[in-house]
């Protein structure tokens, strides 16, 4: 390894990280994003106003799909088997934004944190894509891993979230 980092090899090469010595825990992680956007276009959405159609189910299916296929779009990431994929959208007026929260869980070698980071991206930009006819100013930001459970290092909690909610 170089210096502590699994995914390079003693020269510094990219590899992908041998799991098969692990143990099998339940993985449960929890990712959260944010769309910010003018009032007006989020309440285009929450209105069912938006030219593309029904904004957050189409957003729902993305980050859920794209969750399924993570290590398609993370190259060292490991195809794992997920068991369950939870995303929620929520308008917040006050913002003006969507809220995106990805909860997965597995039985799996390694961690889920991918998995969930993978959804709130995926709905995010779907939201924009649905949206940018109206709203190019839109952005996708603070995507962030919450809160995790399972494997060596156990449970962590971003210092100031609630993983609950």
């Amino acid at each position: 390894m170089s210096d502590g980092l699994t995914h390079l090899d003693a020269k510094g090469r990219a590899r992908m990280v041998d799991v098969g010595a692990k143990p099998v825990t339940e993985r449960v992680c929890v990712a959260r994003g944010t769309v910010e956007m003018a009032a007006e276009t989020l309440a285009a959405i929450t209105e069912g106003r938006t030219p593309k159609g029904d904004v957050f189910a189409t957003a729902r299916i993305a980050g859920i799909q794209a969750a399924k296929r993570t290590d398609e779009w993370i190259p060292l990431a490991h195809p794992l088997p997920v068991e369950s994929i939870e995303v929620e959208l929520e308008a917040d007026p006050t913002g003006p934004c969507v809220r995106v929260e990805a909860t997965v869980r597995a039985h799996a070698r390694t961690g889920v944190e991918m998995e969930a980071l993978v959804a709130v991206s995926a709905a995010g930009l779907v939201i924009y894509d649905m949206c940018k006819a109206i709203d190019r100013g839109m952005s996708v930001s603070a995507v962030r891993l919450v809160h995790k459970t399972g494997g060596k290092s156990g449970v962590w909690t971003r210092p100031g979230e609630d993983p609950a909610g």
